[in-house]
């Protein structure tokens, strides 16, 4: 070819591919006048950038033998050039002998080939990425001069460079489509105020926002972390299981080099086949709380960055929220301080009066005995109703518990005139919500002791681990029929859900004359 020839076919490609910002039609333009202007009949573009995968994206004239069942001999299988591109033999432009998917074509007598045997194939590259190859060829050609294969390069790295900026713009403009849901995301999570629902919706809307097949969140947690929600198949599940470091290991790999990990196995049952799995630290002020992850074949660098940036609104979402619930107990703490208050300066100064009303009437002279019996009992009734007042407001501000839960509740039994025996098993540092409860459920313990079993001896015992605590109450005393009680006493009730709101357990064993067994266990 002489070089006016060359340049005529370099002008003609070049034009063709600042046409268009749709990478396949532009493919499938610059194909036909490639040909056209180079006097080749058949030709055909593979685009590949992981080893064993590709795509026939374009194609001219394929001979019957590679076009039969809507291209499927293009679609499927591999061949020479394919393989050396993978291996990375394949940097310039090259002839082929042999067209194996042709010679397949012959050997299996699968359909006509058309004169078809030999083409020449050109790797699509551009600042040192590739991207696939081009093949050219016609029937009864087996081989290209050096000024064919110079020319081809020439189109291959005209087309490469095309390649590289539609990915650039498609990239440029799915980030901003992305950023534009991460707004829409970001604007719903703010509504959750409770930090499980908060995982859950965060987990739900980034599968639905950004489609990708598989979304789920680890807790932290010791021994093992816990998978709290995952979204697959367009429905939300809660599944709060378990996955030991051995389990981990892949996710925790894909953490720390921040670089996605192919899964050999079906590790967490997520996914029906070996995937590729993104994952990303979710840290607030530098302490790890969970982790972030998507099981996706292609995601992108601008998925990643939205990955990230759903990560970081997750982490402020998840301290506000912790704000909030700090806030809630300061505020509900204030109203049982301030309830304290009104009732001993009011309530309680009212029987304390009464009480002293009524002893003052009784040393009047020459009272009727009736009289005096009446007002003895008002006194009587009022003195205990200032003891129950006492213990209420005590039970509303329970001064002490800084100093500890058991330090506590072994104050509040002596209060009531109990004898307590005091165990404790391990140490840790136990949140304020759930020490909180620990101390009033114990504190209804004891006071149904105090009023029902007719005994002053019991024995607490307080069993720590690193993931749950117990407070078991105990006593010897007259016990009654769990049964027959059931859920109906307020009492019972209340202790169950406190259990409940931490996600614990709450039981009672009892036998009538066979003493009572009351038993919570709280996950740390």
């Amino acid at each position: 070819m002489g070089d006016e020839r060359e340049l005529y076919t370099l002008k003609t490609i070049a034009e063709t591919l600042n046409r268009s910002t749709d990478l396949k039609p532009m493919l499938q333009a610059v194909l036909e006048d490639l040909l056209s202007v180079t006097g080749l009949k058949t030709g055909w573009i593979f685009l590949s950038t992981d080893k064993n995968k590709f795509t026939c994206e374009a194609d001219v004239r394929l001979p019957a033998a590679l076009a039969q069942h809507d291209k499927e001999p293009m679609c499927k299988g591999t061949c020479w050039c394919l393989n050396k591109y993978w291996d990375g033999r394949l940097n310039q432009a090259v002839n082929i002998i042999e067209c194996k998917r042709l010679e397949d074509a012959v050997h299996f007598k699968t359909g006509d080939t058309e004169g078809l045997t030999h083409h020449a194939t050109v790797p699509l590259t551009a600042a040192g990425e590739s991207f696939g190859l081009l093949n050219v060829g016609s029937p009864g050609k087996e081989s290209f001069s050096n000024d064919e294969l110079t020319l081809l390069e020439s189109v291959a790295f005209q087309i490469g460079t095309a390649i590289k900026r539609i990915q650039l713009y498609q990239d440029e403009q799915k980030r901003a489509e992305n950023y534009l849901k991460l707004e829409t995301l970001t604007r719903e999570l703010w509504r959750h105020e409770c930090a499980d629902d908060l995982i859950s919706a965060i987990v739900q809307r980034t599968g639905e926002s950004f489609n990708w097949p598989l979304v789920g969140y680890f807790l932290k947690s010791k021994p093992n972390d816990v998978l709290h929600s995952i979204y697959k198949d367009g429905k939300l599940s809660v599944v709060n299981e378990a996955f030991s470091a051995e389990t981990m290991q892949e996710m925790n790999e894909a953490v720390q080099n921040e670089k996605p990990v192919a899964l050999k196995k079906n590790t967490f049952l997520l996914h029906p086949n070996p995937s590729i799995i993104h994952a990303l630290e979710v840290k607030v002020r530098d302490e790890h709380i969970g982790i972030l992850f998507v099981i996706e074949e292609s995601f992108s660098k601008s998925d990643r960055e939205i990955l990230r940036a759903v990560a970081d609104h997750m982490a402020l979402a998840i301290e506000q929220s912790r704000v909030n619930e700090k806030r809630q107990e300061l505020i509900l703490s204030e109203e049982r301080n301030r309830l304290a208050r009104d009732l001993h300066d009011s309530v309680s100064q009212k029987l304390f009066s009464l009480s002293m009303t009524a002893r003052g009437a009784r040393n009047i002279l020459n009272m009727p005995s009736v009289l005096s019996d009446a007002l003895q009992d008002i006194q009587q009734l009022s003195q205990e109703a200032m003891q129950e007042m006492r213990t209420l407001i005590w039970q509303l501000r329970p001064v002490g518990i800084e100093a500890g839960l058991m330090t506590s509740l072994k104050t509040y039994a002596i209060g009531l005139g109990l004898s307590p025996t005091c165990d404790v098993s391990g140490f840790k540092l136990l949140p304020r919500p759930i020490e909180e409860a620990l101390f009033r459920i114990g504190q209804e313990s004891l006071n149904n002791i105090h009023k029902h079993a007719g005994v002053s001896e019991v024995t607490l015992y307080l069993q720590i681990t690193e993931q749950e605590v117990c407070l078991t109450v105990f006593d010897k005393g007259s016990g009654f029929n769990p049964e027959a009680v059931g859920d109906f006493t307020l009492g019972l009730k209340g202790m169950k859900e406190r259990a409940s709101l931490l996600g614990g357990t709450f039981s009672i064993v009892s036998k009538r004359k066979n003493g009572t067994k009351v038993q919570v266990r709280l996950p740390i």
